[in-house]
């Protein structure tokens, strides 16, 4: 198998596999335990799940559920479900019961992989009919159906805020693709390690690093979750050159107080950045303090994850920007679908081999999110003249006040701006004057006295009275999707 810069990969994850495994070496290392999984042992293990699926009468293209953290098992469970040709079916953990039922029943899954500490979440959650595969390590061998690169690889679940779930299905050549995507954006060789601590039951954690790794033919330290207080002694312990994480993490490292070690701050190349917005003020601060550059990024579920990522240094990084396409194409499209001029705001769409094939059971929303080729992303933004992307808020999470619409995120950076503030999410509150107005909710650093009235007194000496908040609402933690996003929009719920 070669790698290419200018074309995605070709073949299936189990070509990849194979390939990995016949050059050898470390695949993962686990700093819960120090355990190594190597590709020679991670085909072996994924080959044997495979074949016991088989066996067990499950059939080629069927979704075969997994409710795993991030571990060991968890991985040989995503790979044995690939190499077998089936749909792997990642269920997020921290949906809830009513989600993760709804995702078990969606999928028509039969069998589930099922982590010791998830077994009581799916007796509750599973459908009558589902059973807890168990594995047999006497099971022989079995000879595995030929897979295409088109074939159905993965189905994962939107988080579903607004409305059910929609299962968002990945052939083999999107899931590669959105692994090639990651690796030509940030130079990822062999000699990589990337450090993951986002959940590879979301697009990120999968995509990104997973996938990621077995193009690049690198390694990955994973953790079974974020923590500030180890994340950078197991950085550096396992020799980790780069991490991927979201603003949140970024925004709780910057307000901690353990720092890196001069060994393991030179040898991290980068930070990656993505599922939301990072404040500029938050990324200026956190390199000034870590001397670890950050490269903001944007991804999506529908996309396997990365679509904009800015350069690595010494190439430009425009702060506040998630980049430029790499190995897709990104336009900006107006109302009526037409490409909007450099600089008009307009609906980011993308075309490319990591776009998802559709949505499962639902062709009016696959159809809906497509026009033409172009997949609609339901944000907003503008290009500039050197093709750098600007999100400039979500069609969803507009605030329209007095017929004005304002961007939430502008917002956000205010006050993100005062450096007590850890999490800040702006939203819409119902109102009979305006139609709606605007609140904001923060969590702040321990022991810090800051009040509303400054952070309403900055937003209107940044952003004037009338996009500036009425209210701000103090909270311990803001809500968060599995990979640490912010959720707006339950917001105005929590806050009553």
């Amino acid at each position: 198998m070669i790698l290419h810069q200018d074309t995605p990969p070709d073949g299936t994850v189990r070509d990849w596999l194979d390939h990995r495994a016949m050059q050898g070496g470390i695949a993962f290392i686990f700093p819960e335990d120090w355990s190594i999984l190597t590709w020679s042992e991670l085909q072996s293990d994924a080959t044997r799940m495979a074949s016991m699926l088989h066996s067990a009468g499950h059939k080629k293209g069927e979704s075969i559920a997994i409710m795993h953290p991030n571990g060991r098992d968890g991985v040989v469970a995503l790979y044995g479900a690939l190499y077998g040709g089936f749909r792997a079916t990642m269920i997020n953990l921290a949906a809830g019961r009513d989600a993760i039922a709804y995702a078990l029943e969606h999928s028509d899954a039969r069998t589930a992989f099922v982590h010791d500490d998830a077994a009581e979440l799916f007796a509750m959650a599973k459908p009558d009919h589902m059973r807890r595969f168990k594995t047999d390590h006497e099971a022989q061998l079995v000879p595995l159906p030929a897979i295409t690169a088109e074939d159905h690889a993965l189905l994962m679940y939107t988080s579903g805020t607004t409305g059910r779930p929609k299962g968002v299905l990945h052939t083999h050549a999107s899931l590669l693709a959105g692994g090639w995507t990651t690796t030509i954006a940030h130079a990822l060789t062999p000699e990589d390690r990337g450090f993951c601590v986002l959940p590879i039951y979301h697009i990120n954690g999968l995509c990104v690093t997973v996938m990621g790794a077995l193009v690049s033919g690198g390694s990955l330290a994973m953790c079974p979750k974020f923590s500030a207080k180890t994340f950078w002694t197991n950085a550096g312990e396992t020799k980790s050159t780069w991490f991927s994480v979201v603003p949140t993490i970024i925004s709780h490292l910057l307000h901690g107080s353990i720092d890196p070690d001069p060994e393991t701050k030179h040898r991290i190349r980068f930070g990656r950045s993505a599922s939301s917005a990072l404040a500029p003020d938050v990324q200026n601060a956190f390199e000034t303090r870590f001397g670890v550059p950050i490269i903001e990024t944007m991804g999506l579920t529908e996309t396997a994850a990365q679509i904009l990522s800015n350069p690595l240094p010494p190439g430009t990084r425009k702060i506040g920007s998630p980049g430029l396409p790499y190995g897709n194409e990104v336009a900006i499209l107006a109302p009526d679908l037409q490409p909007c001029p450099p600089d008009v705001e307009g609906e980011i769409a993308i075309r490319g081999p990591n776009v998802m094939q559709g949505y499962l059971k639902n062709p009016d929303a696959t159809s809906a999110t497509f026009a033409g080729d172009w997949l609609r992303t339901g944000d907003l933004g503008r290009k500039d003249t050197d093709g750098y992307i600007y999100v400039t808020g979500r069609l969803k999470e507009l605030i329209i006040k007095g017929g004005e619409n304002i961007a939430p995120r502008e917002i956000d950076e205010a006050l993100y701006s005062h450096e007590d503030v850890v999490e800040a999410a702006a939203f819409a509150r119902p109102c009979t004057s305006y139609g709606e107005r605007v609140e904001a909710a923060v969590a702040v650093r321990d022991g810090s006295n800051l009040s509303a009235a400054e952070l309403i007194e900055i937003c209107i000496g940044k952003l004037g009275k009338f996009k500036a908040p009425d209210h701000v609402h103090f909270m311990p933690e803001l809500p968060k999707g599995p990979s640490g996003k912010i959720q707006r929009l339950k917001l105005s719920e929590l806050t009553k």
